[in-house]
């Protein structure tokens, strides 16, 4: 029995160590940004250099991972299976968190300062069907070593990893390199995490420091609104979806290893950004990865619950300074409606928050004046609502683990870990 007790305490250690030097870093970075204020910004570099490393390493991380993934399966219907039920997932998780939304602004209705309104921004140059052409493929190669065209490279790397199992004993040794090259890649993250407490607290103090004082201003209102709702659906909503995917043990596993990508996603204000942390996470949750490689990478640019919340947010309030009704069950469904489309499929195109606030001023009828409201909104809202987004991609994996693989998952991936 004390066996038991000197066992558990390394383990505990082993989980969260990683995860309390991260909070320290970043409640060390948010008092040096309420005490320089926006002097803080001064510290923004420091931060930029973990960026630019991550964001350099993304877009080899996302091909390798991706090809090599579907490289390694040798059943195609699996993969099928993998994408359908991830598709289900992200629409229901995000129907729900527009619903969580919906009940909010009704219970505590938005309100904004109109005063403060930035210049109207000039929407003649907006072309969706161009963008959208734009998302899915690119005019050259070189274009797809970008993260601004991030779903293109997915759907570029799916079709290699297709082609390689296609091509059968002739594609085994290029299959090798896809693994290895992610192997590779996944060594090189863990690398650049060594820099994350030092870059993370730079940019929470940056962060804090020159952003703080918004929080103050016109827009307090709906900050008080969506902040607590977003940590409720954060905490208690992945819970739930947790628990449903892996039982009291996956719950368990969940939050011994979310909390690294849920400060990056935080501190970095990008999905991408988070990608590798979270993969690594659901390693060691035990979602396997023929599963993880896939539904992460793809979630980080389609899957966006934190996008839907801001998006009815954003909806309600110019219902609310427009003073229009934002009631009935067509109004709420399109409103619903709407912020999946929002903050699904506009969320892999470049300058994708725009063009969603754009989707919604567009398809209501609202006068251009109307965007400046919603972008100041988007902005403000961003650190939880990536963070929202990005770990819904990784209990979403959970919860396809949980679909594909029966009830005892995890269990199967501990055995296979041996």
């Amino acid at each position: 029995m004390p066996q038991l007790k000197i066992k558990t305490e390394p383990r505990f250690l082993k989980s969260y160590s990683f995860s309390i030097l991260l909070l320290i870093s970043i409640l060390i970075g948010a008092f040096l940004g309420i005490i320089l204020k926006q002097n803080a910004s001064c510290l923004k570099p420091f931060g930029d250099i973990f960026l630019n490393l991550l964001f350099t390493a993304v877009v080899p991380l996302v091909f390798f991972s991706i090809s090599s993934a579907v490289a390694g399966m040798s059943d195609f219907k699996r993969l099928g299976k993998i994408l359908g039920w991830m598709l289900l997932i992200f629409i229901a998780t995000g129907v729900i968190s527009s619903i969580l939304m919906i009940v909010g602004v009704k219970v505590f209705p938005p309100i904004v300062n109109v005063g403060s309104l930035l210049p109207p921004a000039d929407a003649s140059q907006l072309q969706t069907g161009n963008r959208i052409v734009e998302a899915f493929t690119v005019p050259d190669f070189f274009h797809l070593l970008s993260r601004r065209n991030m779903l293109a490279l997915i759907v570029f790397s799916v079709l290699i990893g297709l082609a390689t199992v296609s091509a059968g004993e002739k594609g085994k040794m290029f299959a090798q390199f896809l693994s290895s090259a992610n192997d590779v890649m996944m060594k090189l993250i863990a690398y650049i995490m060594f820099y994350a407490p030092i870059g993370l607290g730079a940019y929470f103090a940056h962060l804090v420091g020159v952003f703080g004082p918004e929080l103050l201003g016109s827009y307090l209102r709906a900050m008080l609104l969506y902040y607590p709702l977003a940590l409720l659906y954060f905490f208690v909503g992945f819970s739930i979806y947790a628990t449903l995917a892996g039982g009291l043990n996956g719950l368990k596993k969940f939050w011994s290893h979310i909390i690294p990508p849920s400060i990056t996603a935080l501190g970095t204000g990008s999905s991408l950004a988070t990608i590798p942390s979270n993969i690594k996470a659901a390693d060691e949750i035990g979602v396997p990865r023929d599963i993880s490689k896939i539904v992460i990478p793809i979630g980080a640019t389609i899957h966006m619950d934190g996008s839907c919340l801001s998006a009815i947010l954003k909806i309600a309030l110019l219902f609310s300074f427009f003073h229009m009704d934002f009631s009935g069950v067509q109004t709420l469904a399109t409103a619903v409606g709407i912020a999946i489309l929002s903050g699904t499929v506009m969320s892999g195109i470049p300058a994708g928050g725009f063009l969603g606030e754009m989707l919604i001023v567009t398809l209501y009828g609202f006068p251009p004046e109307a965007l400046p409201i919603i972008s100041m909104v988007g902005t403000l809202v961003d650190p939880p609502a990536t963070m929202v987004n990005a770990v819904g991609d990784n209990v979403a994996s959970m919860m396809v683990a949980r679909i594909l693989n029966g009830k005892h998952w995890l269990e199967k991936s501990k055995e296979k870990l041996g």
